[in-house]
């Protein structure tokens, strides 16, 4: 009895502190950054009325939409790759023995120990032209000049691909570790080849860790600013550059506020696929 009642308010307590974590820390902040986008620059005070919806407007600048649609490429080709690379990492790491997993979970999340603006000018050094891999072709006679790797396009989607593939085989593992074995096996017995079997059973029951791992890899490689700031220079800029830019040089919060707000659009469009990807896979499963 005495268990009972300790439980109840402790429980209440806990969702009390969840609440205000969210109202504090998710749900104001986002008010804010709204409300910030449908006001006026201010050279002196950063912010000042009227509400405005030319923040917007100016996003539809030829120049904003370029990189707003470089970003989406980027983006794009970064979550296809982590995906290429993810996809079968996952599938093989949950086939192997429990203690072998253990250890390959382990090294997947070591780096996170790092800081990632640190493995970011790791990835710089390995790409310069002095750097690891161009003095070690250079060596082996493969190569007579170093090769432009940095400030390039290739060296921002590597940098990108490096840091977020963590965050695609995670999901990914976990539906794999789900997957009934039954349903594959079923799909043989009824004369099923392996490719039909994949493309049929595995690739429709795993869908939910692949969007949820696409979640997870293409929004924050459309806002990595750092990126590419340190691997691509000024002529691979994502939407996470505008966005600082704007906040941090060209003092103009209300067009950053804005901006932000379309990657929150964006998130909110790609957590709304994922759940109508999760209900009718639970609708075709019942």
């Amino acid at each position: 009895m005495f268990g009972q009642a300790f439980r109840q308010p402790f429980k209440n307590a806990v969702l009390l502190l969840v609440w205000v974590w969210l109202l504090a820390l998710v749900l104001v902040p986002n008010v804010l950054v709204v409300g910030t986008s449908l006001l006026t620059r201010d050279p002196v005070d950063f912010l000042t009325l009227p509400f405005t919806l030319e923040n917007y407007q100016r996003l539809m600048d030829p120049l904003y939409v370029q990189v707003f649609l470089h970003s989406l490429y980027m983006a794009a080709v970064t979550t296809v790759l982590c995906l290429l690379i993810g996809y079968p990492f996952a599938w093989a790491l949950a086939g192997v023995d429990k203690r072998w997993q253990t250890l390959l979970i382990f090294l997947l999340i070591v780096p996170f120990w790092t800081n990632s603006l640190v493995r970011t000018y790791a990835i710089k050094m390995l790409l310069a032209g002095n750097g690891l891999i161009n003095s070690g072709l250079q060596s082996l006679g493969v190569i007579d000049q170093p090769l432009e790797l940095l400030y390039t396009e290739t060296a921002v989607i590597i940098g990108l691909v490096y840091l977020l593939l963590p965050f695609m085989i995670l999901p990914l593992y976990a539906v794999f570790e789900d997957l009934k074995k039954e349903l594959v096996m079923a799909s043989h017995d009824l004369g099923a080849g392996r490719l039909p079997t994949f493309l049929h059973v595995i690739v429709p029951l795993t869908l939910p860790g692949v969007i949820a791992g696409v979640l997870l890899v293409f929004l924050p490689a459309m806002g990595m600013f750092y990126v590419a700031d340190v691997l691509g220079g000024a002529r691979n800029l994502l939407v996470g550059n505008v966005i600082k830019n704007q906040f941090l040089d060209a003092r103009d919060w209300p067009f950053g506020a804005a901006a932000s707000v379309l990657l929150t659009l964006a998130m909110a469009f790609l957590l709304l696929a994922h759940r109508f990807s999760r209900r009718r896979l639970g609708e075709e499963g019942a």
